[in-house]
């Protein structure tokens, strides 16, 4: 076997081993992309759907492609907001283009053409709520057109919450309906896209290819310590080039994206098992409970007891 094999064999290992429901998004992600290689077959999306309604509908979305897969101009047929759950991709609209990762929002407007690509790694997994443009507008009961000024919306606090219950929403016992995510993504969309507007960034293809990989390292083991200077130095990059690169193609530093990595995975344990939330918090990368506290409050609004019981009210009903 060769060592890329081999290397990406342990890739799927140690994101499958994850607790919880990013393990299992994780898990079942990779066992698609495994299934991929055996059959020798070109890659491609596989949209699951999940729940509709009058005029809106959601799906689960796999992508097993790679760079040795051709990316297609495809176009949206209306309002889409797809919330990426694992994995990456570079998203390419009349916007602009980005590299979409774990936590941010990839936005459509009716009519137009875009394409999305895996130039520097394999699959990616997404809920996508698919919206006709008066059935948004409706939904958000405002005259808005539905058209996005930006094509996408980077992790971000005041989504944070949001991205973690569309992942309980994927389990067996979810805290909310797909229609009340249906209804909060596309009011969560039209509120933060307004404030994420930029323009396309020329980032070289080595950087961008390693950007790429730093993304998926820390969605792998988001706990391991990851220094900045270190990152730009296995770039041939400074680290204020490396800091701008990352931001410009991300929309966050990389700081901010594995801290709400980290936050992200020890929200999903939280509502998923009854750990302790001081190992919970050290499991994470945290090196002790009141900075965890601190942050996980700063990004949820809640401490991670009152999220627990939040997050719980459905799992004690279903199990009556």
């Amino acid at each position: 076997m060769r060592s890329r094999d081999r290397s990406r064999d342990l890739e799927y290992m140690l994101r499958a081993s994850r607790p919880g429901i990013l393990g299992k998004i994780a898990g079942d992600l990779d066992r698609a992309i495994a299934q991929k290689r055996v059959t020798g077959t070109a890659g491609g999306a596989v949209a699951r759907p999940l729940a509709s309604g009058d005029g809106w509908s959601v799906a689960d979305v796999v992508c097993t492609s790679g760079p040795r897969d051709r990316a297609f101009e495809e176009e949206h047929t209306g309002v889409s907001i797809a919330v990426v759950l694992a994995g990456s991709f570079e998203y390419r609209s009349p916007r602009g283009r980005h590299l979409m990762t774990p936590g941010s929002f990839m936005l459509g407007n009716p009519g137009e053409c875009f394409e999305c690509g895996h130039e520097h790694a394999v699959g990616d997994r997404c809920i996508a709520f698919h919206y006709e443009a008066g059935v948004f507008e409706r939904l958000l009961d405002s005259a808005s057109t539905g058209v996005f000024q930006s094509s996408r919306i980077a992790p971000a606090r005041a989504s944070a919450d949001l991205v973690t219950q569309t992942l309980f929403a994927l389990g067996q016992s979810p805290s909310m309906s797909w229609e009340e995510l249906a209804i909060d993504v596309a009011d969560a969309a039209s509120r933060l896209s307004r404030n994420d507007v930029r323009g396309p960034s020329t980032i070289a293809r080595k950087v961008r290819a390693h950007v790429s990989d730093c993304v998926r390292a820390i969605e792998r083991d988001p706990s391991r310590s990851m220094a900045l200077d270190g990152l730009a130095s296995a770039a041939g990059l400074s680290s204020f080039q490396f800091l701008r690169a990352f931001r410009a193609l991300t929309g966050v530093t990389p700081h901010q994206f594995v801290l709400r990595t980290r936050l992200r995975a020890a929200a999903a344990r939280i509502v998923g098992d009854d750990a302790r939330i001081i190992d919970i918090a050290l499991d994470a990368g945290f090196g002790d409970l009141s900075n965890f506290n601190h942050a996980f409050r700063a990004e949820f609004g809640a401490t991670p007891s009152a999220f627990r019981d939040r997050s719980r009210p459905a799992v004690t009903l279903a199990n009556r």
